[in-house]
């Protein structure tokens, strides 16, 4: 079928390895049920509230005023192939932003008070650690490079002073602890300040250790590897409500792990069918559900989106709903299946809805309601026209991810030209803002922009054929609590926040 062969042209290639054991293993051989459902966070209270006046879109008196914050990265016109950013995450407080790239490095961002006397005072990211996730690897069984680009950072719920996350490239996925050491033991009875040994026949009276304070160190460093689970690459991790296990998906598996255990996965879908030439779609995304430990979703590339429950057979092969809107005649075409391919499913807070974000749209869905989303927000109808030359240029497969606000009353997702867009929700109101460094001055409040899809173009209005196409907005994310949000561009990382009062 058009378009499922360009869709696992770097994923399902290669001879095909043993698939992990589905008939003696089961999802009760991991140490802890996942029947429980424990759901601490699921509370009164414990999700981040934002002001509804200040949860807008923009555009009235009433709604945020987004302005320029900061921009990280270089500012050369020629960017190398391993700066280029891929990921962008807050963790659940917001306090740290890490961004992935392509050569296989991980940056943390740590915010910092800028009155500490008023802690709700808006602050900037600063470099809090910087260290290598991944390495270039080779298969030499399969005489396969191996990326070492970063496809997604997931952060796990701090538990305590340390904090954990969990990093993937195509193959192999590492968890890391990242933690601060202030101070260093001294007085060693046997051992000398520069490490040297002393023997014990001179050692004539017996110290006390102490602990000195020193520079803060932030130290991190693989706790595990969970590898050679994947015979194709993995597209999503998600982490489970239960705080114990988490998902990783590829293009036509998706495998349960627990976050103790490495060396054994449960596969919990298969879509391989046994022939490859009878191949019709590939999984793009997967999540877990925020507070249901037994309910994830998965998309695929024919634009459906496939709700699992664990709790009705180990093996979720067969899902439990579809949800899949019918196709519009009047707007089939030769691109129909590669735009409706959905590029990424995101639960919202509450765990009522999810978005899905296709090529040309955000649809939300409600989890009662499988015919049809509730709200459909077109991103760039403007591009349709374009698709041959978006087909030619290979810009129609690229990957768009979509990401509410704290309060689940504004998406957001990416475009073209450094353009991203927000809806709101309850106001049905909508804008296009452009991450620049043209005219980014500290608190500068954005400004609206507008595309003309006619010939007929007003001022301060861009033609759709003036677009930049290799600029690209493809991953964005939400603060949990505030109106921060951080924009990858290429190889720059910008941070916007809403105008102070």
């Amino acid at each position: 079928m058009v378009g499922v062969g360009r869709l696992v042209r770097e994923g399902v290639r290669g001879s095909e390895q043993a698939r992990t054991s589905r008939s003696h293993d089961s999802v009760s051989s991991f140490h802890r049920p996942l029947a429980r459902v424990h759901n601490p966070t699921n509370k009164p209270g414990n999700r981040a509230r934002i002001p509804l006046a200040m949860a807008g879109a923009g555009g009235g008196s009433n709604d945020v005023q987004w302005c320029f914050s900061q921009v990280k990265g270089a500012i050369d016109d020629d960017v190398a192939e391993a700066d280029i950013i891929s990921t962008v995450e807050f963790n659940h407080s917001g306090e740290l932003l890490a961004t992935g790239d392509k050569g296989g490095r991980v940056v943390i961002f740590q915010q910092e008070i800028e009155n500490k006397s008023q802690p709700q005072c808006r602050s900037e990211y600063n470099v809090y650690s910087t260290f290598q996730s991944h390495e270039p690897e080779f298969d030499y069984l399969k005489s396969l490079e191996i990326e070492e680009k970063i496809n997604e950072i997931r952060w796990l719920p701090q538990k305590n002073a340390a904090q954990f996350l969990l990093s993937t490239n195509d193959k192999t996925i590492k968890l890391w602890k990242i933690s601060e050491r202030d101070k260093r033991p001294e007085g060693y009875n046997l051992k000398e300040e520069d490490g040297r040994y002393i023997d014990p026949n001179t050692v004539t009276a017996l110290r006390v250790p102490v602990f000195r304070p020193m520079d803060l160190m932030v130290e991190a460093s693989p706790r595990r590897v969970f590898a050679n689970a994947h015979t194709y690459h993995i597209n999503s991790i998600s982490i489970n409500s239960d705080h114990e296990t988490y998902l990783s998906a590829d293009d036509l598996r998706i495998n349960l792990w627990h976050q103790e255990i490495t060396d054994r996965s449960f596969n919990i879908v298969d879509i391989k069918p046994a022939n490859m030439e009878e191949l019709t779609e590939v999984i793009t995304a997967a999540e877990f559900h925020p507070h249901q430990c037994n309910t994830f979703v998965y998309s695929s590339s024919k634009g459906t989106i496939r709700l699992c429950d664990m709790r009705a057979s180990a093996l979720c092969d067969t899902h439990s709903k579809l949800f899949e809107e019918p196709e519009d005649p009047s707007n089939r075409s030769f691109f129909s299946e590669i735009i409706s391919s959905i590029s990424d499913v995101k639960f919202s807070h509450n765990g009522r809805y999810m978005m899905t974000r296709d090529y040309l749209s955000v649809k939300i869905w409600d989890l009662n309601m499988e015919n049809r989303p509730v709200e459909t927000y077109q991103v760039h109808e403007y591009l349709r026209s374009k698709l041959c030359s978006l087909y030619e240029n290979d810009c129609i497969f690229d990957k768009f991810e979509c990401c509410w606000n704290g309060n689940d009353s504004v998406v957001m997702t990416g475009s073209y030209n450094n353009f991203f867009r927000m809806f709101d929700r309850g106001q049905r109101r909508d804008v296009t803002l452009e991450a620049s460094r043209e005219g980014s001055k500290p608190r500068q409040v954005l400004k609206p922009r507008k595309v003309c899809a006619d010939g007929k173009r007003k001022k301060d209005e861009i033609s759709v054929d003036s677009l930049d196409f290799n600029k690209k907005i493809l991953h964005t994310a939400w603060h949990p609590q505030d109106n921060i949000i951080a924009v990858a561009t290429t190889n720059n990382l910008y941070i916007f926040q809403d105008k102070m009062n």
